[in-house]
């Protein structure tokens, strides 16, 4: 990778949701969706976090205004256009937040920018999401047929039952589930150093997807501080819980912006 610039390259998409720069940002906060998932889930956090923090949530291939583009279907090709792609946005300190396939997403692309340009965020979120190093005992769900994988969307609680029952919207919706299920699916951990940053780890109490155990495996995966907080709610308990999640994620950015210098890719 080269050194970063302020200059995005042309006739690529954006990465970035619509959201609008802010001139005095000192800290920038990448935020990472879920599955089927885009950018608008995170459209007002910008309203209740510090001043000083500019929102830049992720949009991917395959979605909202995306949606003409083929999805990845594979984390390590994902993470690798990610780090391409935010690079020039990494010239003020940065944090990470991730719910459910956006944490692991978000966990795997602080590795390989530790790797590739020696920086790591300042603070990583997980959300709604097993420790990486745990493997997962249920078998893939990705390739059942429509209807199984409706009934498995069902379950999660996490797409309206109007939608469910809409045909062509399923058909519209059904290959990006599909091609994110099988990107968190077929992703094989590999072993590494753990992460510098502090590491929050967020769960929902009655999540039947990810226990109280499997979340607290985070630790593992950071030399810095770590710390759980479980909310009321299942799987998707990331909307109910927004404004307890966003006074903790507040909290921490307000630290970091206390604790850290400015340091920038830029200073020589």
């Amino acid at each position: 990778m080269s050194a970063p610039t302020t200059k995005r390259l042309s006739g690529k998409k954006s990465w970035f949701g619509s959201f609008k720069p802010n001139p005095k940002a000192e800290l920038r906060l990448f935020c990472f969706p879920y599955a089927g998932g885009g950018a608008s889930i995170y459209r007002f956090w910008e309203e209740q976090l510090p001043p000083l923090v500019e929102v830049r949530a992720i949009q991917l291939p395959g979605r909202e205004n995306r949606m003409s583009e083929e999805p990845f279907t594979q984390v390590e090709t994902l993470v690798g256009a990610l780090a391409e792609a935010l690079l020039p946005f990494l010239n003020l300190p940065f944090a990470f937040f991730g719910h459910s396939m956006g944490a692991l997403v978000a966990f795997e692309l602080a590795r390989k920018l530790r790797t590739a340009v020696n920086l790591e965020p300042s603070q990583l979120f997980v959300s709604g999401r097993i420790a990486p190093h745990i493997a997962r005992r249920e078998p893939p769900n990705y390739n059942l047929p429509d209807p199984q994988l409706i009934e498995e969307l069902r379950r999660l609680d996490g797409t309206t039952e109007e939608a469910l029952a809409h045909p062509e919207l399923m058909r519209l919706m059904l290959p990006l589930l599909r091609a994110d299920l099988e990107l968190v699916q077929t992703h094989t951990y590999a072993d590494g150093a753990p992460l510098g940053c502090p590491v929050t780890a967020f769960g929902g109490l009655q999540d039947t997807e990810v226990t109280t155990e499997q979340l607290a495996g985070w630790h593992e995966h950071t030399t810095g501080a770590f710390s759980l907080r479980m909310f009321e709610g299942g799987h998707f308990f990331l909307h109910a819980a927004r404004s307890q999640i966003l006074a903790i994620v507040s909290a921490e950015l307000d630290r970091v912006n206390r604790e850290a210098p400015l340091a920038t890719l830029n200073k020589s």
